[in-house]
């Protein structure tokens, strides 16, 4: 049975507030997306700027006071959406409430650490609740999908990359016994450098061996790498198949504004929290 009363947010302003801040369905929250998301790109468009020695010479005053501004109404946003929700705390622990966070912290941290700031162009990162704003509730459940085979593909990728990196440092340690210090293999590690660019045929150049036989071991390197840059594709290429699952609702968990859920899920799948709008079914 559900209990909106220990569950959803109060009625009255809490109520209120989560509707305009967690739900594009109501003109009030559809307003409230569309001006945090110009903000949210006018923001970062203003430490792209600073980072131009010209614009940043003329004008790096406002800029910099335009960026205290955005922190101030960010951070007034952040506390907002903490209160209008139950669970403050699975709000927080949340993608969006950990990117919300970290889009935060790099002002603060430029008043000990200067340049610090640069780092606010995570905030890019919010942009992705267009997707709820525009409706585009299909592709967060083909963004689910993804995340979904990548958590299952994680086991074999560990033990692929350990299987590489193994190569690497043999083929290292060969390298730095063939070609020497003389030809710029001047230690292990720098050799295994040399080893994964060349493993992953990016091919930078700044080392090359010299001698016929680093030659040759380097042309197996180079074969072999076009066989493991298959490798993983073909992995989550596999999870991705496995991974289908039922469309996903856009609107937001009025305990902790969790997002993503199935559309027959009646209770939020990271909070527990009775999901209002969820269709009711007879228990017997």
């Amino acid at each position: 049975m559900n209990r909106p009363s220990e569950q959803s947010p109060p009625s009255g302003f809490r109520a209120r507030l989560h509707t305009v801040i967690f739900e594009a369905d109501t003109p009030a929250g559809k307003a409230f997306d569309v001006a945090l998301l110009w903000a949210i790109v006018f923001s970062v468009v203003a430490v792209m700027l600073e980072s131009v020695a010209q614009v940043r010479t003329g004008y790096g005053h406002w800029l910099h006071t335009a960026e205290w501004v955005f922190t101030v109404l960010f951070a007034a946003e952040y506390v907002l959406r903490l209160v209008a929700v139950r669970q403050p705390l699975h709000y927080a622990r949340s993608f969006f409430g950990i990117v919300d966070l970290m889009a935060l912290l790099p002002s603060f941290l430029s008043v000990l650490f200067p340049g610090a700031q640069t780092l606010l162009v995570i905030r890019v990162l919010r942009l992705l609740r267009v997707f709820r704003i525009l409706k585009l509730g299909h592709l967060l459940g083909q963004a689910e999908v993804l995340l979904t085979a990548l958590r299952a593909s994680r086991p074999k990728i560990i033990v692929f990359l350990g299987t590489v990196l193994s190569i690497d440092v043999i083929m290292g340690a060969i390298m730095y016994l063939v070609e020497g210090e003389a030809h710029g293999f001047d230690s292990i590690p720098r050799s295994m450098y040399w080893a994964i660019v060349t493993m992953t045929t990016v091919g930078f150049g700044d080392i090359t061996p010299k001698t016929v036989l680093g030659q040759f071991l380097a042309s197996i390197l180079m074969v072999m790498g076009y066989g493991i840059i298959a490798v993983p594709t073909g992995i989550v290429s596999v999870e991705l198949a496995a991974a289908a699952r039922q469309p996903l609702d856009t609107q937001a968990c009025p305990g902790c504004g969790a997002q993503g859920h199935d559309l027959d899920a009646r209770f939020c799948k990271r909070c527990g929290a009775a999901l209002d709008w969820a269709p009711s079914r007879p228990t017997g």
